[in-house]
């Protein structure tokens, strides 16, 4: 054991990357060990309060590959395995997992049949000592329905009789559970709000608001204090008579507090937001998104809005039209020249106020493809592709936007997919896995990032300083890092600067941490 720590010791003092002579960035790789789950999801990767990670995943097993239960696994500031646990459970309705104030939570959604019922029921550990208990958070009278869990925010249906979603913060601190009841006369909204203890906050009747529109919630964010909830999503109008030019919908905020609640629309003529997220820029309620001049969804710039935290008032809004610069980038001389599909990934205020975000080019596509017996199933591809990075002024200006040009595509885990950013000193680093030796150069300006073909990867880093200019380096070379990192699903220590990665393929896992310097 002293052997092995000695040895990572060396390795976190040696071992550098190809962007070390700019002392930029340094990596550690953890020890592999054996794991006899070949097929697995990622579901959280956390910090163990001791500088430890703790991570979550889902396995599957049998012929036709089905979910038999969870593993857990816990590694120290070393990046060796402490321990691991198998918390079989077959059948389960999984919605999401976190870990918090040293325990393991994972959170489902089961409909009781002898209560007539669907039931939110959250299984939680200990990670020092793995025991299990299981507690229901929130109980909803109904008759079962084919989907009760809304997974798709951006295609609802309102008209199953019952359908529910839950949104987290991004620390997952707290949590917000719409409920959505509809039997003849009967149309109940309610919105329950939660803490990561499982204390629940408040209780919030919206079905006065149900009358006239239907509401898909899409991104949330709380107040310090999580006195206060902010909702922002898509407000359908049920009766509303619409012309060519406009939509059946507008986006909204909703504030929702044990006092009250606010709420305001997002709606300026000839203008059509979209992926609207908020944040707090200390006491300023923010949100930023993208915007349409059009209803066809073909983002033209970025926008802008400060509101009062409190009344929801506007006070700000403005629309940037994406520049020359960012059309080159993305579409080099092409005519046909179409934004869409923008998913936010990251986003950071700096000590100056300005805002730094970036958003990925995120779609699904669906094909029938024949299989070993012959028959033909469906089957869904997950296209992860460019990377949009842009900087507002602290006044919602916009300084510049960048386009990163890259092409995936997978059918199964998408942790191995897409990228994961890191902000620093008005700086962002993106890491990005692929199989590549090099980025395809397009010209002088422009590359392109795609999969290739190779079982190993390696690992990039794009640099956008504070003026947008961009740099890029293999910082983790595919014969160091034999297994893949999931580089979309890092568990990110801000205090210290570091990123850790889990590496997977067939039996074998490993840690991997990467520091910005």
């Amino acid at each position: 054991m002293f052997k092995r720590s000695a040895f990572l010791f060396l390795f976190l003092i040696n071992v550098v990357s190809s962007f070390a002579q700019e002392e930029l960035v340094s990596y550690a790789i953890g020890e592999k060990y054996h794991d006899k789950y070949r097929y697995s999801n990622m579901l959280a990767i956390a910090d163990d309060g001791s500088e430890g990670t703790v991570v979550v995943r889902a396995y599957y097993t049998g012929i036709i590959l089905r979910p038999k239960g969870y593993f857990i696994e816990h590694y120290n500031k070393d990046l060796e395995l402490v321990s691991e646990y198998n918390y079989k459970l077959k059948d389960a309705n999984f919605i999401d997992a976190y870990v918090r104030n040293g325990q393991v939570y994972l959170l489902f959604l089961e409909y009781s049949y002898r209560n007539k019922s669907y039931q939110y029921e959250v299984h939680r550990s200990p990670f020092s000592q793995f025991q299990f208990t299981k507690e229901t958070i929130l109980s909803i009278a109904s008759d079962p329905v084919e989907q009760p869990l809304d997974r798709n925010f951006y295609n609802r249906n309102f008209s199953s009789g019952f359908t529910s979603s839950i949104l987290f913060n991004d620390d997952k601190s707290a949590f917000a559970i719409t409920t959505h009841y509809k039997k003849r006369k009967v149309d109940q909204h309610t919105i329950h709000v939660f803490n990561a203890n499982l204390n629940k906050l408040m209780e919030h009747d919206f079905s006065d608001e149900v009358e006239e529109k239907n509401y898909a919630f899409e991104n949330i964010v709380f107040s310090k204090d999580l006195q206060n909830v902010y909702l922002v999503g898509k407000a359908y109008f049920k009766k509303k008579r619409f012309n060519a030019t406009e939509r059946k919908f507008q986006y909204e905020m909703v504030r929702i507090s044990n006092s009250g609640r606010s709420v305001q629309s997002f709606y300026t003529p000839g203008k059509f937001p979209e992926s609207l997220k908020p944040i707090f820029r200390g006491d300023e309620l923010l949100c930023i998104g993208f915007y349409a001049d059009r209803k066809d969804n073909r983002y033209n710039g970025i926008s802008y809005f400060n509101l009062d935290p409190k009344t929801l008032e506007m006070k700000t809004e403005k629309f940037n039209q994406f520049s020359e610069q960012f059309m080159m980038d993305k579409f080099g001389r092409e005519d046909d020249k179409a934004i869409k599909d923008l998913v936010f990934k990251g986003m950071d205020i700096t000590n100056e106020g300005n805002i730094l975000f970036n958003a990925e080019e995120y779609f699904t596509s669906k094909s029938v493809q024949s299989n070993s017996s012959g028959g033909r199933v469906a089957v869904t591809r997950y296209h992860h592709n460019d990377i949009i990075s842009a900087k507002l002024s602290a006044t919602g200006d916009l300084i510049w936007a960048r386009n990163i040009n890259k092409t995936e595509v997978t059918q199964g885990d998408g942790a191995y997919a897409s990228y994961s950013s890191y902000t620093k000193n008005n700086t962002t680093y993106f890491f990005i896995s692929t199989s590549s030796e090099n980025p395809q150069q397009l010209s002088d300006e422009r590359i392109m990032f795609k999969q290739g073909l190779s079982r190993n990867r390696n690992v990039f880093l794009i640099r956008l300083d504070e003026n947008g200019h961009m740099k890029y380096n293999k910082v983790i070379d595919d014969t160091e890092a034999r297994l893949p990192l999931m580089v979309s699903v890092p568990y990110i220590d801000h205090q210290k600067d570091e990123l850790r990665f889990y590496a997977k393929r067939g039996t074998k896992k490993q840690l991997v941490q990467v520091g910005v310097k």
